[in-house]
């Protein structure tokens, strides 16, 4: 049981803390546990914290993928393509979900005085554009121009490219067959690479285009038939894993029947030219040597895939695979 002070103690008490400590002394005291209440850009980095050299040269986004740049009080921000990249004032880039894929944008930050370009590359990592299916890795994205068929990434069975038309091009062989198509962005394309080859004197010819999964069904199971499976599997692509059935690749041939399809057209006057000269039509050397490990497949000179001619430039500049060319994608950032 508490003993309680006398009152004459207690008022006794208080003039004394008056006298020693003044007014101040019988201030209230604010809990222990009070804190100020934080508002809106708390989180946001000082001025004096911020700092240009922190801002890498160059990224890779998706399409539809966010990142925050260095912000605050006095830095701005510009896109020199807002279509494929917006960013706020608040450093936050967004990519347009509809960016087309080796569209890039160049965004500037400028802060007291100083500036720095960021150029953003548009690609989406290629985990992010395959699924499974029955068991069979499949591409979700089939009628983009720059889609990545290989042995591990296969084409939906019943796939048909939207738009196929026959390019106007001189072929090895007469009358009408389905390997004569292309989508058509490829075979226009393919008409001003031919006339341009031909304008330096090059005569090429197209040997197949388009093929159905049927039709690849077919030439594969010949091909174990008559070759076993084993070569099967080097020079030809199962049904759904062939990038024919994209309509985007064709195998093409010059003049000399003896390199048709075969390795020495890459030392022909028209290999040498159509590997010089087919980026400039957005098409790119599909299987090179060399990276058979890559693409799975053995070299071919003579086929030739469109990817647009910026991609294409940049693919075979470096001299990398299409495979190679999706390594340093970034995945879409979760908000």
């Amino acid at each position: 049981m508490k003993t309680r002070k006398p009152a004459g103690l207690a008022v006794a008490a208080v003039l004394s803390a008056v006298l020693l400590g003044g007014c101040e002394g019988l201030q209230p005291t604010a809990p222990a546990d009070s804190q100020p209440t934080s508002t809106d850009g708390a989180n946001a980095p000082s001025s004096s914290s911020i700092s240009l050299a922190a801002v890498p040269d160059s990224m890779v986004l998706a399409p539809g993928a966010k990142k925050t740049l260095p912000y605050g009080d006095g830095v701005t921000y510009h896109s020199s393509a807002p279509d494929v990249v917006t960013v706020g004032s608040n450093g936050e880039l967004s990519v347009s979900s509809q960016a087309k894929v080796g569209s890039t944008a160049t965004v500037t930050v400028e802060y007291q005085g100083e500036r720095k370009d960021v150029t953003i590359t548009v690609k989406p990592s290629l985990a992010a554009t395959v699924t499974m299916v029955n068991g069979i890795p499949t591409v979700t994205n089939p009628d983009d121009l720059v889609v990545v068929v290989n042995k591990e990434r296969a084409l939906p069975a019943d796939y048909v490219p939207p738009r196929l038309v026959e390019p106007n091009v001189p072929f090895t062989f007469s009358g009408k067959a389905e390997k004569r198509l292309l989508r058509e962005e490829a075979a226009r394309a393919l008409e001003e690479l031919f006339a341009k080859a031909k304008q330096d004197g090059i005569q090429l010819y197209g040997v197949s285009g388009y093929r159905s999964y049927q039709t690849q069904k077919g030439l594969f199971e010949g091909y174990v038939k008559t070759q076993g499976a084993e070569h099967a599997n080097r020079y030809s692509a199962q049904p759904g894993k062939s990038e024919h059935q994209t309509g985007l690749a064709i195998d093409v041939a010059g003049t000399d029947p003896s390199t048709l399809l075969e390795e020495p057209f890459a030392d022909t006057r028209e290999g040498k030219w159509l590997a010089e000269h087919c980026a400039e039509f957005g098409f790119i050397i599909r299987y090179l040597k060399g990276k058979e490990e890559i693409t799975g497949y053995a070299y071919e000179p003579w086929h030739i895939r469109y990817v647009g001619k910026e991609v294409a430039k940049e693919i075979m500049s470096s001299g990398v695979t299409l495979e190679e060319y999706f390594q340093d994608s970034g995945q879409v950032q979760a908000r």
